[in-house]
C-alpha cells in the first residue's frame, strides 16, 4: 500500500517545538486552552497528566516526549482526540505550543517519510518552502 492511499482531506497543523505537525481532522473531537493538569504518580514520561473535559477523565500526552523532540516551551493548547483511536486508554489529548489551521490536502503535497521506523508517521506534506510532519495519533497511542 503506498503513502498516497489514504493520504488526501483535512488536517489540522499545530507547532511542537520549531516545526509545524498535522493530524487528521477526522481524529480531532475539541481544541481546548490548558486547564489545571493532575499528575498521576508512575505515570509513563509522556504522560503529563490528566484532566477533567466535560465529565471525562482526559489523559493529556506530550507528543514532544513522544517524538524525541528537545523542547521545553510549556505547551498552551490541547488537541483532544475522538477516544475510539487510543481504544482501551479512553480519552486523550496531546499538549502543543500552538494550533494553527484546518488545511485541505491532496496526495500530491505528501511525500513518505525517509526514516519512518515506527509507522506514527504518515508523511511529510510539501507547503510553498516549508514542510509539514504528518503524524498518526493512532499509531502513537497503540505503542503507549
Amino acid at each position: 500500500m503506498s503513502a498516497q492511499s489514504a493520504t488526501t482531506g483535512q488536517v489540522l497543523e499545530f507547532e511542537l517545538g520549531e516545526e509545524t505537525y498535522c493530524v487528521s481532522i477526522d481524529y480531532v473531537t475539541e481544541i481546548v486552552d490548558v486547564g489545571d493538569l493532575t499528575q498521576v504518580p508512575n505515570a509513563p514520561a509522556h504522560v503529563e497528566g490528566v484532566m477533567d473535559l466535560r465529565g471525562r477523565t482526559t489523559s493529556i500526552v506530550d507528543p514532544k516526549v513522544v517524538f524525541g523532540i528537545d523542547d521545553d516551551a510549556d505547551g498552551k493548547r490541547i488537541i483532544v482526540f475522538d477516544p475510539a483511536i487510543v481504544q482501551s486508554q479512553g480519552a486523550a489529548g496531546w499538549l502543543v505550543d500552538e494550533v494553527f489551521q484546518v488545511v485541505q490536502i491532496s496526495p500530491e503535497q505528501v511525500d513518505q517519510s525517509p526514516a519512518n521506523d515506527t509507522g506514527s508517521i504518515r508523511g511529510v506534506v510539501k507547503r510553498d518552502d516549508d514542510f509539514v510532519i504528518w503524524v498518526d495519533p493512532a499509531i502513537v497511542h497503540s505503542e503507549g
